[in-house]
């Protein structure tokens, strides 16, 4: 691997910004996060985006990954002349950890 124990890029340089996986579920991303929590896992940020809630972190080498789900098209936030409205608000966590904890029981 050629990345292997590089320098990340400079913030204003070109190149990937980040990776994404698309988990089936919000209980499957709550699951990820929950694992992410057990090993200690550094998280970068969460962002509700009104149509998918997301979890931002780095691989070891530094590389942005994005955590994420979809929420179903008819549950996508629009205004009053029927466009999609994207918000970036931050993403409740303790709720999304309740999903996989009553999930689990």
């Amino acid at each position: 691997m050629q990345s292997r124990n590089g320098s990340p890029p400079p913030p204003v340089s070109t190149g990937l910004y980040h990776f994404a996986i698309l988990y089936p579920t919000r209980r499957a991303l709550a699951q990820a996060l929950e694992c992410l929590n057990q090993s200690f896992y550094e998280i970068n940020g969460a962002a509700d985006h009104g149509v998918s809630e997301a979890i931002y972190l780095c691989d070891p080498d530094q590389n942005g990954v994005e955590l994420y789900w979809d929420r179903p098209v008819e549950d996508w936030p629009r205004d009053e002349a029927g466009e999609l409205k994207m918000v970036s608000e931050p993403l409740d966590l303790a709720a999304l950890l309740a999903e996989f904890d009553d999930a689990s029981r």
